[in-house]
C-alpha cells in the first residue's frame, strides 16, 4: 500500500436522540474526498471510537467503507489496543473492504522497546491488511527511540507510521533522516503537520481536515511538488486554524464548527467528553473564516 497524501480521520455525527448520524457521516466523507483527500480514515481517535458500541463501530466502518468503494479511495481502519492477543483478534475481524489497520502502540503498561516491536511483529505477521503504526506517545506513555522505529518499519507487512509526537525533537530529526526511502510516514499533528512534510513525510492523517480539506490536501501536496514558497504560506496559513481546533479536546471543537456549518444535526460528544464551549467554537469559526480564503492566493 502507498501511504501518500491526505487521509482524513471523519468524526462520529450524533443525532438529536444520541444516535449515529448515518446521513451526515456519509456526506462529510464524500465531501472530504471531493477536496482532496486521498482517503478516509475510520474509528481514529477524532471518531470517538471507545465510546462506541461494538453494533455502532461497524456501522461507522461499513458507511466509509461503501464511500470508499464507490469513489475507489483507501480505507484506513483503527484495530487493535495494548494487548497483542487482543489486538490480533481485532485484526482477524476487520471488514474484508478495509485497506490497512491502524495500531497504536501499546498505551499504559509501558513495555520495553523490544516488546513494542515484537507486539508489532506479531500483529503484522498475522494482520489481513498491511499496518500502519501509530505514534502518539503523549498519549500512549510509551516513547519510541529512532533506531526502534526503524525496526519496526523494516517488519513485514508493515506500510507505514501515523507519527504523532507532539512536535519536531531530536528523535523525529533521527527517525527521518534515518528511515529507508520506502518509509511512508504520515503527519499526525496537525499543528506540526507542515514541518513533518519539510522534512519527508509522505502524507498526513489530520482531524482539522474535517473542516478545511482542501486547504489541508493543497498544504500537503505543495511540499510534496512545490513550490516551497506556497507550502510554507499555506502551513503557515492554517497554523492558527489547528491552534483553535484544537483548544478543547478533539473533537469536540471540531463537532462545534461542524454543526454551526450545519454539516452534521448536533456537536454532541460522549461522555467524558464534554461540548466544546461556545467561544470556543466562535473562535474557530473566526479562524476559519481568516484562513481559507486567503490560503490558495
Amino acid at each position: 500500500m502507498t501511504l501518500t497524501g491526505l487521509f482524513v480521520p471523519l468524526i462520529t455525527p450524533f443525532t438529536a436522540t444520541g444516535d449515529i448520524a448515518a446521513t451526515a457521516l456519509e456526506g462529510l466523507a464524500h465531501e472530504v474526498l471531493d477536496a482532496g483527500a486521498t482517503g478516509l480514515v475510520a474509528l481514529g481517535t477524532t471518531g470517538e471510537p471507545d465510546m462506541l458500541s461494538a453494533d455502532e463501530r461497524r456501522r461507522v466502518v461499513d458507511i466509509c467503507a461503501q464511500v470508499c468503494a464507490e469513489r475507489r479511495a483507501p480505507l484506513i481502519a483503527a484495530a487493535g489496543s495494548n494487548v497483542t492477543a487482543a489486538s490480533v483478534r481485532a485484526l482477524a475481524e476487520l471488514d474484508p473492504r478495509v485497506t490497512a489497520a491502524l495500531t497504536v502502540v501499546p498505551y499504559y503498561l509501558r513495555p520495553s522497546e523490544a516488546g513494542v516491536v515484537e507486539h508489532f511483529r506479531q500483529l503484522a505477521a498475522a494482520s489481513p491488511v498491511p499496518l500502519v503504526v501509530y505514534h502518539i506517545p503523549y498519549r500512549t506513555g510509551r516513547p519510541l527511540g529512532a533506531e526502534t522505529l526503524c525496526r519496526i518499519a523494516e517488519l513485514p507487512n508493515v506500510a507505514g507510521f501515523k507519527y504523532t509526537a507532539g512536535g519536531i525533537d531530536d528523535e523525529t530529526i533521527a527517525f527521518m533522516s534515518r528511515a529507508a526511502a520506502d518509509t511512508a510516514v504520515l503527519a499526525g499533528d496537525d499543528l506540526h503537520a507542515a514541518p513533518l512534510l519539510a522534512l519527508g513525510a509522505t502524507g498526513a492523517i489530520l482531524a482539522c481536515a474535517n473542516i478545511a480539506p482542501a486547504a489541508y490536501a493543497e498544504l500537503i501536496a505543495a511540499w510534496r511538488t512545490g513550490p516551497i514558497d506556497r507550502a510554507r504560506r499555506i502551513g503557515n496559513t492554517l497554523a492558527p486554524l489547528a491552534s483553535a481546533l484544537f483548544a478543547e479536546p478533539n473533537p469536540t471543537v471540531l463537532k462545534g464548527v461542524l454543526a454551526a456549518q450545519g454539516r452534521i444535526p448536533t456537536p454532541d460528544v460522549r461522555l467524558p467528553l464534554l461540548p466544546a464551549n461556545e467561544s470556543s467554537v466562535t473562535a474557530a469559526l473566526a479562524a476559519l473564516e481568516a484562513t481559507y480564503a486567503p490560503h490558495l492566493a
